[in-house]
């Protein structure tokens, strides 16, 4: 999942646009860029935009959060088109995805579709409490759980704080903790790392700076608000031909059992091989 492209699901000009954008990921907003009194004719539009798609980009839905009141509406209209997965915002906890897992398992069984098909993907610093409780995801395997997304402005709002970012663009050393709460859950669930939106939707070289260090800190996908940031963003998060080939020779030269060698000399030892079979990996490469 490099780019997972958000767009409002009662806008039928805004969804014919995002389906040719290219990302891996399309996700139909019900959520927060849908205005209450919106809320059903955006479900109605999204049950057919679901029954006709036919787009390369896996199709999600967020839905509303289980406070909200709307989440049933919500799955109601969504699960008959099957869609990929769910993305769930402002979880609290475990137990909002463990509740909202439990409903996708009746209405799996209810549609006829296969069970456990329809993936979470869970929105996990937008409240005080996800943050303080991330490492009780940790305690046991959720298989709907594909992946989670961090994100500073909401948990910014819940707790009546200012710009989350600093003059500079950086992260404030709150928000930044819980990105890296985040970051090393995934990674500690072997789920997708999925980095928040560059706000800035005019500044392509912002957006692609941002990515690139996304990717560098370990996010295995950045979400996108935009259509014009989805090829940025596919570009940073895609191994350049030149890490291709690094790590098709640093593979190589593993081929002799050593558990260290040199090459162009440097000193390379296992954690080396592992990066560059997951760099391999990432394109669905052969590993020689």
């Amino acid at each position: 999942m490099r780019s997972v492209l958000f767009v409002p699901a009662d806008s039928e000009r805004k969804l014919a646009k995002a389906a040719s954008a290219g990302a891996d990921v399309l996700v139909l907003d019900l959520e927060d860029s849908v205005m209450p009194d919106r809320k059903p004719t955006a479900r109605a539009m999204l049950g057919e935009y679901l029954r006709g798609y036919s787009g390369r980009s896996e199709a999600w839905v967020r839905i509303n959060d289980l406070a909200s009141g709307e989440l049933l509406k919500d799955l109601i209209a969504a699960v008959p088109g099957a869609p990929k997965g769910i993305v769930l915002p402002k979880i609290r906890g475990p137990e909002d995805i463990d509740t909202v897992a439990n409903y996708l398992d009746f209405a799996e069984a209810a549609h006829g579709l296969p069970a456990g098909s329809i993936g979470i993907i869970a929105v996990a610093t937008e409240t005080p409490s996800a943050v303080l409780r991330m490492p009780e995801l940790l305690q046991r395997k959720r298989p709907r759980l594909r992946g989670m997304i961090w994100g500073g402005e909401d948990l910014s709002s819940a707790i009546g704080a200012g710009d989350p970012r600093a003059a500079d663009g950086s992260w404030r050393p709150m928000y930044e903790h819980a990105r890296i709460q985040c970051l090393l859950a995934c990674h500690a669930l072997e789920i997708e790392a999925i980095d928040t939106v560059y706000v800035d939707i005019k500044n392509p070289e912002g957006c692609r700076r941002h990515s690139e260090a996304a990717r560098y800190d370990g996010f295995t996908g950045k979400v996108a608000v935009h259509p014009d940031q989805v090829p940025i963003i596919n570009a940073a998060f895609t191994p350049s031909t030149s890490e291709i080939d690094f790590a098709r020779r640093v593979v190589s030269a593993f081929d002799s059992g050593a558990g260290s060698v040199t090459l162009d000399g440097k000193m390379l030892d296992i954690p080396h091989l592992k990066a560059a079979m997951r760099t391999l990996k990432s394109i669905n490469g052969p590993t020689h």
